[in-house]
Parts: C-alpha cells; sequence; structure tokens
C-alpha cells in the first residue's frame, strides 16, 4: 500500500507527528479528568438526569461557543489560540482539584467546572483541526483526521480503566490534578511549533464579518448542509451510551469506577479499530454507505446494552459502537475539511462542531430525562429506534461523495488601478457586468448564473442580480454589491479553482469583441442641498 492510502502516512510529517503524539497525553488526562466527574456526580446524586449533565456540561459549550472559535482560528495565528486555550483549562482543572481536595463540590458546582473546561475544548478544536491541513498535504488530510480519532481513543482504551483506577484508589481529586499536568506537553509542543503564517495585505475581518462571512459560505454550500445535519442526528442519539453508562456501570452491571472505566476502554479499543479500517473502507464502500453501516451498527450495540445486564456483553456492544462512532464522526470531519477552502475551514469545522455537540448536548439531556422516567434501559431502546431513522435520512439526504475539489485560491484577480482615492473602507461597491450572448445560448449562460449566483453569495456579494437589456436584448448585465472596496478585494481573493469551471465557461458564451466589460462603481446616495425637489414644503395652517 502506498504512503498516500497508508493510515500512518500522516505521521511521517514531523511537526504532525510531535503534536499528535503530545495530544495523546492531554486526551488521556481528559478521559481521567472525564471518569472522575462522571463518577463523582454519581456519588453525590443520585439523579440519573445530573449524571447525564455531566456530559452535556462538557458539550454544551462546544455548541455555543465554537462558532466564534472558528472566526478565531480563521483571523488570529491558530498556534496561539491553541496555546491560550490549554493554559486556560490547566488553571480549570488545577481550581477544580483544589476544590475537590477540600470536599467542596456540589452538583451544580461540578457541572459548572466541566463547562469552562468545555469552553477551553470549544476554543481549541477548531484552530486544532484547521491547523491539520496546515501540517499535511491534502491528499493526507483523511488519514491524518483519522489519526486523531485513534489517538483519542487509543487513549478512550486505556484512560477510563486507569481513570477508574485512579478514583477507586484516591479518589476524584487526583484525577482532576492528573488531567491538570496533562496540558503540559501539549502546551510545550505548540510552543515550539512555528508554522507558517500566511501573508496577506488585507485588513483582518472584524469578528462580527467574519463569522457572517462563515454563516454564509456554510449556508451556501450543499454539501456541508448535509454533513451539519447527519452529524447533529447522529450526536443527538449516539450520545446515549457515553451520557448513561456510568448509570449502565453502577446500576445495570452492577459494578464500580472501575468496571466503568473498563467498559469505556472497550469503546476506545472499538474505536482504534475503526480508524485502523477508515483507509480501506473508503476505498469499497461510499461515503454515504458508511454512514449508513455507522448508524446502523450503533443502533444494534445501543439496543443490546439497553437489554444486557452482562458487563461482557455489554462490552462487545461497546466494541462495535465504537468503531462506528470513529468511522462516522472521522467522515463528517473529512467530508467538510475537502469541501472548504483553507480561508474558512475554522469556521466550517466549527459549524459542524456545533452541530455535533449541539445534538450530543441535547441528546445528553434527552436521554437522562428518559431514563429518570422510564429507566436506563428504556431510554437506549428508544435511542436506538431513533438512529434507525438516521439510517433513513439518507435515502433523501445522502452524503456528498469523497472525491476532492481543487480549493486553492485561484489567483486570477489583478487589484485594477482606480482614478478615485478609494480607501479601503470606502464604499459600498457596485459592480456591473456586461455579457453578450446569443439567443441559442441563452438557457446554458441562465444555467451557468445560477451557479454563478451561488458562488458570488458564498463568498461575501450581496444584491446579487441579473438584467436583461430591453433594446438589446442580447446584452446581459450581471451586479452585485459588496460593503467596501476591501471586501471586494476580499470577495475577489476568495475565488477557487473549482470555481473557474464555471467562469470559463461564461467566457466562452460571451460574443462580444473582447471580454465583458466590468464597471466598478461607489455608490453616493447623498442628495445636494441646493436640489429644492427635497426641501421640506411649508404649509400654512388654516
Amino acid at each position: 500500500m502506498s504512503d498516500r492510502k497508508s493510515p500512518l502516512a500522516p505521521l511521517k510529517n514531523e511537526f504532525y507527528r510531535t503534536i499528535w503524539f503530545a495530544s495523546i497525553s492531554s486526551n488521556l488526562g481528559g478521559l481521567i479528568q472525564g471518569v472522575g466527574a462522571a463518577w463523582l456526580m454519581a456519588s453525590i446524586s443520585r439523579s440519573e438526569n445530573m449524571v447525564a449533565l455531566v456530559q452535556a456540561s462538557n458539550t454544551l459549550p462546544i455548541m455555543l461557543f465554537s462558532l466564534l472559535s472558528g472566526a478565531v482560528a480563521d483571523s488570529f495565528d491558530r498556534r496561539k489560540v491553541m496555546l491560550l486555550s490549554q493554559f486556560f483549562m490547566l488553571a480549570v482543572s488545577v481550581l477544580l482539584a483544589v476544590f475537590a481536595f477540600l470536599g467542596q463540590i456540589s452538583p451544580w458546582s461540578l457541572l459548572f467546572f466541566t463547562f469552562l473546561i468545555g469552553s477551553g475544548t470549544a476554543l481549541n478544536n477548531p484552530s486544532w483541526q484547521a491547523s491539520v491541513g496546515d501540517m499535511v498535504p491534502r491528499s493526507d488530510l483523511p488519514a491524518a483526521v483519522a489519526l486523531n480519532s485513534m489517538g483519542f481513543n487509543i487513549t478512550r482504551s486505556v484512560g477510563p480503566a486507569l481513570g477508574g483506577m485512579i478514583v477507586a484508589a484516591s479518589g476524584a481529586a487526583v484525577a482532576f490534578l492528573v488531567n491538570a499536568f496533562s496540558y503540559l506537553p501539549l502546551a510545550y509542543a505548540l510552543y515550539r511549533w512555528r508554522p507558517e503564517v500566511p501573508q496577506t495585505t488585507l485588513p483582518r475581518e472584524q469578528l462580527g464579518a467574519a463569522i457572517s462571512a462563515g454563516l454564509r459560505y456554510v449556508a451556501m454550500s450543499p454539501n456541508i448542509l448535509k454533513v451539519l445535519f447527519r452529524s447533529f442526528v447522529f450526536g443527538l442519539t449516539a450520545v446515549a451510551i457515553l451520557a448513561l453508562l456510568p448509570v449502565v456501570a453502577r446500576d445495570m452491571i452492577a459494578g464500580g469506577p472501575l468496571t466503568y472505566g473498563i467498559l469505556l476502554g472497550a469503546f476506545g479499543a472499538g474505536a482504534i479499530a475503526g480508524a485502523l479500517s477508515s483507509a480501506r473502507l473508503r476505498e469499497i464502500l461510499s461515503s454515504e454507505d458508511i454512514v449508513r453501516l455507522s448508524f446502523a451498527g450503533f443502533a444494534l450495540s445501543t439496543a443490546v446494552i439497553g437489554v444486557s445486564g452482562s458487563a461482557w456483553l455489554t462490552g462487545v456492544a461497546l466494541l462495535l459502537a465504537g468503531a462506528c462512532w470513529v468511522l462516522a464522526l472521522s467522515l463528517f470531519n473529512t467530508v467538510v475539511q475537502l469541501s472548504t477552502p483553507r480561508w474558512v475551514v475554522g469556521r466550517a469545522l466549527s459549524l459542524y462542531q456545533t452541530a455535533t455537540f449541539g445534538g450530543m448536548a441535547t441528546g445528553s439531556w434527552l436521554w437522562g430525562h428518559v431514563a429518570e422516567t422510564n429507566g436506563v434501559g428504556h431510554a437506549l431502546l428508544v435511542s436506538a429506534l431513533v438512529m434507525i431513522v438516521g439510517v433513513a435520512i439518507g435515502f433523501r439526504l445522502p452524503m456528498p461523495p469523497f472525491a476532492s475539489l481543487d480549493l486553492d485560491p485561484l489567483n486570477r484577480f489583478n487589484e485594477p488601478e482606480l482614478r478615485l482615492d478609494v480607501k479601503p473602507r470606502s464604499g459600498p461597491i457596485v459592480v456591473q457586468i456586461d455579457y453578450e450572448i446569443d439567443d441559442d445560448d441563452v438557457q446554458e449562460f441562465l444555467s451557468l448564473m445560477v451557479e454563478r449566483r451561488r458562488i458570488r453569495l458564498r463568498d461575501g456579494a450581496r444584491n446579487w442580480a441579473l438584467m436583461r437589456d430591453l433594446e438589446n436584448p442580447e446584452v446581459w448585465t450581471e451586479t452585485y454589491h459588496t460593503p467596501t472596496w476591501v471586501d471586494y478585494v476580499r470577495h475577489n481573493q476568495r475565488r477557487t479553482k473549482a470555481d473557474a469551471e464555471t467562469s470559463d465557461r461564461l467566457l466562452g458564451l460571451h460574443r462580444g469583441t473582447s471580454k465583458p466589460r466590468v464597471h466598478r462603481m461607489i455608490e453616493r446616495q447623498g442628495i445636494p442641498p441646493a436640489d429644492d425637489v427635497f426641501h421640506q414644503t411649508h404649509i400654512e395652517p388654516h
């Protein structure tokens, strides 16, 4: 098998390899902390809903803050953002350990601390995931995403069992302290990493504008929208196992924290197998086939756990669930990255995380509530039935294929020389492009303009319209606005090589003696003070 197809090929990259191994330490500590938090909640509260909310409090910040974090990842130095998040989570973990040692942890304070740690994760994740594309070639990106999942699940296979032993031997406070130290190797690796920062002459987008641009790009990208919806449904249903597993271990199997850790380890071992098999599965199955199998396999696992009272049978079911978990989530992540250019990849990934973790946070509350009122087994069986619906959704909203678009910048745009003194913030800018189209080509022209409109709006244009000259019907004018001149330049620099086909076909239909005429104008809406038409009319009172 060639390096391109090898699941371990990205590890040949020094930067990726160093940070990947350092992240294993951080993931290990996070899992130990998770076991400690879940079991501590199960110890200080008999409410199944409160136990499930531990998972929700860790995932809710990712749903709430990921879009802002994605805009930060695309607008600032990703390395510095990741360093900041690591030190923030370290500080919170130290405080959590101190309060636990002092015996000052209540159910709600525990949820507060896990929420803060989840907030650090929300800040870190878009920058980390977007940085993968900066470290490895695009051809290695699917393998790198799968390796990230495998690295996490390597720790998942041993971390929960280790966490269970630590909690059983020394208490949850020690588990929290171990997590605090686990951030140091990754922080050191990030400190030493010196990535190339792309140079640009354009000013940084304001965060509000960057968030709007990310939302607009995803809204005008049908493939990404399909992934977001499918990932939300998967997170909503699949999280039932992770959210309720502490209660399964405590009540259905009558085990302790070590049993809980071993069960999580089985889930992690299955996930490793799923990550190692993902490359081979991508060669023989379509993306939709893999997602359907993942939904169906997870549904089967959830149903088995819902009726099982055996630790061995539950462990076997968790092996299958772990494999399906990593296959689905790594595929969602890969498709988003392969469908997104570098300028907006952090925001696209953040919206993917918002959908996935929003589903998980909602599902953690939902299945915890169902378990509280009807029992854990009933909640798991209902979630399995809903997951079957996720299989059926694929017939209406199938996943896009694995084919990778060439999303490198097109670099055809040259900023024109202007005779007016236009500042970067000058605007609004109105652009008109005149085409001459034969009658026989009108239908093809209009079809191409549908795609042209989507590309324009996706990349930041506003008020797009297409007009036909009443006196010269062969003349068609495309028009759109941008708020400022710098937005116009940024809009044109966002064009990718994959968009070139539409532009080239439009040029091929143009029948003029030269290229389509482009008019770039600045809009002025002020009224001359001497214009009496707009003076207020004085009306004499009756």
